[in-house]
């Protein structure tokens, strides 16, 4: 089976003069390489894709693939996760993770986080600020904590996130909205443990593979899993795999926010607890980073005694199994180099022993 690409390359963005915060969720070499070698484990065929531009080129001159495993960010706006998903569903190419909508969704956390709530499930009390002036209207009581609505990797989170004094308020969004031209998240601030929950699969077959603790080190900046922090977690991050009853019922409310807000296949989910040792969900990311050994959700999974070649494996069999390739119409299937598609009907695991 041939298996397709897509990613955005850190270095190709720094090329083009992005700057190194700008290119901060974007994937080194070693994490496409370390993808293309597990799934050649697996049995699989693969072709390196690249970002949605390099996509765009290679639809045109008539390329397709049986699946595409798909780890694009995107460079701007709230769709920007969404761009290759759209397009490999315009030509009737499966993917791997979630739909454009689900993508876009989550992104925006604040949007994540009205449906997360409607669900019944627990969320720290929220305030979406468009602007400055808006901060007179918060009737949160501090401590409160304050982010970009639509970043990830920890983007524009730092100690000064946390607001202790509501006179701080107002500089912090408006500093934050300046330089990431999107609105600010502003929640209650949770002061208890945190935790990160690794889900593998789709829908009722969805599961938590493991919840983390993210425990900070006194090195670390204090109180915030700031960019920082994550950059340099070895020296400043433990990460720690926990199991007791705080941290089953983080995995309960992680699952039950993955399957209200669709995600498939894959996902890590980040919670923190109240003063009561509730845990709350905070955001979702349904198209976390898989570098083996710095992204979260690999950690997560090597902690519980996943092996990285079995979770790309469960992620290509979640994506497979839900899959269903129809013959393109005409019109897609103009172009050089491309032999209509059928359905795919898996043989066997990947994990077990690849595809045919």
């Amino acid at each position: 089976m041939q298996v397709g690409l897509t990613y955005d390359l850190r270095q190709d963005y720094l090329d083009l003069g992005f700057s190194e915060e700008e290119t901060l969720e974007f994937d080194q070499l070693a994490t496409i390489q370390a993808l293309e070698e597990t799934l050649r484990q697996l049995g699989f065929r693969t072709e390196r894709i690249g970002n949605v531009w390099s996509l765009v080129q290679h639809l045109a001159a008539g390329r397709r693939w049986e699946m595409v495993f798909n780890i694009a960010e995107g460079l701007a706006g709230f769709g920007r996760e969404a761009q290759v998903p759209a397009l490999l569903e315009a030509y009737g190419i499966p993917y791997t993770f979630s739909d454009p909508l689900t993508l876009s969704l989550a992104l925006h956390k604040g949007l994540a986080k009205r449906v997360v709530r409607d669900a019944g499930l627990p969320t720290p009390d929220f305030f979406l600020l468009e602007s400055p002036a808006q901060a007179a209207k918060v009737a949160l009581q501090p401590p409160l904590f304050a982010k970009p609505v639509a970043e990830g990797t920890g983007k524009g989170v730092s100690p000064l996130s946390k607001i202790d004094d509501l006179a701080l308020l107002e500089p912090v969004c408006a500093e934050m909205i300046d330089r990431f031209q999107q609105p600010v998240l502003v929640e209650s601030f949770l002061p208890g443990r945190e935790f990160t929950a690794g889900i593998v699969g789709t829908g009722r077959r969805a599961e938590v593979i493991g919840v983390m603790e993210v425990i900070l080190k006194p090195e670390a900046e204090a109180e915030v899993y700031s960019a920082e922090n994550k950059e340099h977690w070895e020296e400043r991050v433990i990460y720690q795999l926990v199991d007791d009853q705080e941290a089953r019922r983080a995995g309960e409310v992680a699952l039950a926010a993955y399957r209200a807000l669709g995600c498939r296949d894959a996902g890590r989910v980040d919670l923190r607890s109240d003063h009561n040792n509730e845990p709350s969900f905070m955001e979702v990311n349904p198209l976390a980073g898989i570098h083996p050994s710095h992204s979260d959700l690999p950690i997560l999974a090597g902690l519980a005694g996943v092996s990285y070649l079995e979770l790309i494996g469960r992620i290509m069999d979640s994506a497979l199994e839900r899959s269903e390739v129809r013959p393109l119409p005409a019109l897609a299937r103009t172009g050089a180099d491309h032999r209509p598609l059928t359905r795919l009907r898996p043989v066997r695991s990947a994990v077990q022993g690849g595809w045919r």
